[in-house]
């Protein structure tokens, strides 16, 4: 593998291999094996001398990548979407910062760049799935299959809610629900001060109060009820004390 060169081949979370988008070979084993067990920031670092050890963060992080995208996009634009991610961040590897809290936001916010382009499409989808109940990206919302009714019947209003927020809002909450981000990761992912990822969610569950409505978005526990809650799609405590007025 070269400097220029794409990541190595591996699998997605359903097993499928998805390599010929995002590979120009294969790791040798005693690489992987020596790496397995060495922190992100060491691999990035190592694989501007070495490129082909990066092929262990792909193999490490692509999966999450893809099941996030997937719940975002759906699945055959997630395929295209989380090849893309990689070769992004192995293009720009050498400006990651290893003072991060982690490799995962750094993923995630490119992911979230990449995502964005696809915008229209996902809001066209949000509303398709509010006025009809049926679309496919909902069917990545959960995993289990013993939640899938609840989830179908609950899915119209999340979606509505989903529709309507802002996209620097929709990319706050999806990380922190879908992507279990702290505040400090949200913000290192898409490049905002904390205060304004507060400023977000707190926007974000206000919205998704109202446009939910009979399903009553948040419960005791502050998870969105029915299918969002078998989704994930859990939300922060509401904070009072943070403005309105951050940038969106």
């Amino acid at each position: 593998m070269t400097d220029s060169d794409p990541p190595c081949r591996s699998s997605w979370g359903n097993g499928t291999t998805r390599a010929d988008t995002a590979r120009a070979g294969t790791a040798q084993p005693g690489i992987v094996q020596r790496d397995t067990a060495l922190p992100d920031a060491v691999l990035v670092a190592a694989s501007l001398d070495e490129p082909e050890r990066f092929a262990v963060l792909f193999d490490r992080h692509a999966p999450t990548i893809h099941q996030y995208v997937a719940r975002r996009l759906g699945r055959d634009a997630a395929d295209d979407v989380t090849a893309e991610t990689f070769l992004t961040a192995f293009r720009i590897r050498a400006r990651y910062d290893s003072g991060l809290a982690g490799v995962r936001p750094w993923l995630h916010g490119i992911a979230a760049k990449l995502i964005s382009r696809h915008r229209r499409e996902e809001v066209k989808a949000l509303k398709l799935l509010a006025r009809t109940g049926r679309d496919p990206v909902a069917e990545t919302w959960t995993d289990s299959a013993d939640d899938r009714v609840t989830a179908q019947a609950a899915s119209r209003p999340l979606a509505k809610a989903l529709a309507a927020l802002s996209e620097g809002d929709r990319h706050a909450l999806l990380l922190f629900a879908w992507a279990d981000f702290s505040y400090q990761e949200i913000a290192e992912a898409l490049d905002i001060p904390v205060g304004t990822v507060r400023s977000r969610l707190n926007r974000a569950r206000r919205k998704l109060r109202v446009t939910a409505g009979p399903y009553r978005p948040f419960g005791e526990s502050d998870e969105i009820a029915g299918a969002a809650g078998a989704a994930g799609t859990a939300v922060p405590p509401l904070e009072p004390h943070v403005s309105e007025g951050d940038p969106a």
